[in-house]
């Protein structure tokens, strides 16, 4: 096994980076944000869409298929693609397998994106979907335990009662990233905050306050994964795949973890790690999924930057700040920036290893970590470990 991750290390890099704008309402379906965000990526890269020879995407029923893009884009004869179903969790899980597919030979170039029309159109608490997600949810929906934010709000009470963490911890989390967010020209939400502002917004679910919790959004992100070889002759410097695992977890219902207040990723980081010969103590800049405010805080403690408990005193000593010791969601995050379920997370570590994030760049960041939801509410999660080319 050691083997064969060492031949993985850096054979693969992301050589572009798509987006369309961030709003509440596109205008347009899913497949037209894909084909742009896939265009503005390709052309961040030098390319075209002739270069293309694989696609990639996960969803749940909210985005254009490959077998609809590839055709748009004018790809007639793609040599590999993936439709991967699932959320957040399964998001750098796509860009994995698409490493894989050009480190092992069968597409030289590959584009992964995600398109989601979750403001206007696909609601993630519901509204605008047929069919649930999951079969798991007949037996919450009885009881009015449906959305997302209901269902994290267990694990952050959990963590509140075992570790004393308080909802200053949370606040101060959403003040930081909206103070990278204000350094963001693309964010959706520009307009600093306070603490005050914070403890001042309304319910969602106790203990989550409005601004714990992420930005429905429209919009698309997009990313070309090429051979670590071509890519040092393309536009952009190239950001090399160090270090990419997924893997299991434990729904919130039929899971059997003992303790709620750890995450799957407490299992995924050691191998994680070892794939790239890198530990926590090598990372300079880290983009953790942020669903809601404390996601961050568990994923702190569960890829070690800190010991279990003490998520929210590293977020509150201003350890996640831009010129703190782990700078953290540069872009905003999900909370700030907007929400594209998972990808814009890693097109911001590429962009701070490209050294071209602009007012909120980390100086000198040469590894990043970004990570997919934590595998709480779906029984996966995934991440990456990137490093400047």
């Amino acid at each position: 096994m050691a083997k064969r991750l060492l031949e993985f290390r850096d054979r693969t890099a992301v050589v572009g980076v798509g987006y369309t704008p961030f709003t509440k309402d596109s205008g347009v379906s899913t497949l037209t944000l894909a084909c742009r965000a896939i265009l503005a990526a390709l052309d961040d890269a030098g390319l075209g869409p002739g270069d293309v020879e694989g696609i990639a995407t996960h969803r749940v029923g909210d985005s254009a298929a490959p077998s609809l893009v590839g055709p748009a884009l004018g790809l007639a004869d793609p040599t590999w693609y993936l439709d991967q179903f699932g959320g957040g969790s399964v998001s750098h899980a796509v860009v994995a397998q698409a490493a894989l597919a050009v480190a092992a030979g069968v597409a030289e170039t590959v584009v992964c994106y995600r398109a989601i029309n979750a403001r206007s159109e696909f609601r993630m608490g519901g509204t605008g979907r047929g069919l649930p997600v999951s079969p798991e949810v007949q037996y919450q929906a009885p009881y009015g335990y449906f959305a997302p934010p209901q269902q994290y709000a267990m694990y952050a009470r959990a963590h509140m009662q075992k570790y004393d963490t308080k909802a200053e911890h949370f606040g101060q989390l959403a003040v930081t990233q909206r103070a990278n967010a204000v350094k963001n020209p693309r964010a959706l939400m520009r307009t600093p905050i306070t603490l005050d502002d914070y403890l001042d917004s309304r319910w969602i679910a106790e203990p989550f306050r409005l601004l714990d919790c992420c930005l429905e959004t429209d919009g698309a992100c997009a990313l070309v994964i090429t051979t670590a070889e071509r890519a040092r002759s393309l536009r952009r410097p190239p950001v090399l795949i160090s270090g990419a695992a997924w893997g299991g977890g434990d729904s919130h219902l039929s899971g059997g973890r003992a303790d709620p207040t750890t995450t799957a990723a407490a299992a995924l980081a050691p191998r994680l790690y070892a794939q790239a010969g890198l530990g926590p103590a090598d990372i300079d800049v880290a983009q953790l999924y942020d669903c809601f405010t404390y996601s961050v805080i568990v994923q702190l403690e569960d890829y070690g930057f800190c010991a279990k408990g003490e998520g929210g005193p590293y977020v509150a000593s201003g350890a996640t700040a831009l010129d703190g010791a782990l700078p953290v969601n540069t872009h905003g995050g999900f909370l700030s920036e907007g929400y594209v379920h998972g990808v814009n997370h890693i097109a911001e570590a590429v962009s701070q290893l490209r050294g071209d994030a602009g007012d909120r760049q980390v100086a000198g960041a040469e590894v990043a970590l970004s990570t997919a939801q934590p595998g709480y509410i779906l029984p996966a999660t995934s991440a990456l470990l990137l490093t400047r080319g």
